[in-house]
């Protein structure tokens, strides 16, 4: 089976992943979209939240995660410095200090790293975010899943950086709750 690449990402009605503070606090996660999520994919759930919310089962769709340097950084400021412990953790930076988790491995070539890893058996591969990493890895992502909350931040972290030129994606299929979240899975046309 091939691996795949796939874009999983919350995002706004308005296309947003974060706001303009690099903040996604509002974005909720209870209800039974949650659970479905979570039944679904488990991996998602950071490891240091894993255990209190009784999620101890294998991961069922992927086995590695790459983020962009402003995801990861996003769990500093509380103590997370190695979120996915139960998935291989990429981040993609540039920076020269690196990551700070030791199981954090830092990528300064994302599509590489990427096309390596597809070459090679195993789960698909998860990017959480960001907007520029996605832009970048664009031509790469297999899947686009978008789990789409009824919000509006009005600016912040776009779902894709700079793209070039516009693109076109196919819903292959969408699931709409009675609190308005819906899951949206597209593939590009």
């Amino acid at each position: 089976m091939v691996r795949k690449l796939v874009y999983f990402v919350a995002t706004t009605l308005d296309g947003f992943i974060a706001d303009e503070n690099d903040g996604y606090e509002a974005f909720s996660f209870d209800g039974p979209e949650a659970v479905d999520l979570v039944a679904e994919f488990p991996e998602m759930i950071p490891t240091h939240v894993r255990g209190p919310l009784g999620i101890d089962g294998p991961n069922l769709r992927f086995d590695t995660v790459i983020m962009g340097r402003r995801t990861y950084d996003a769990g500093i400021p509380h103590g997370v410095i190695s979120p996915y412990q139960h998935l291989r953790q990429l981040v993609a930076s540039t920076s020269p200090e690196g990551a700070q988790g030791t199981e954090v491995e830092v990528v300064a070539d994302p599509v590489a790293a990427i096309r390596e890893l597809k070459a090679r058996p195993g789960k698909d591969i998860w990017l959480p975010g960001g907007g520029r990493l996605a832009a970048a890895l664009a031509d790469e992502i297999d899947e686009v899943i978008l789990k789409i909350h009824p919000l509006v931040f009005g600016a912040g972290i776009p779902l894709f950086g700079p793209l070039g030129a516009p693109r076109r994606l196919s819903v292959t299929n969408r699931r709409v709750y009675d609190s308005g979240f819906s899951i949206v899975r597209a593939t590009w046309s």
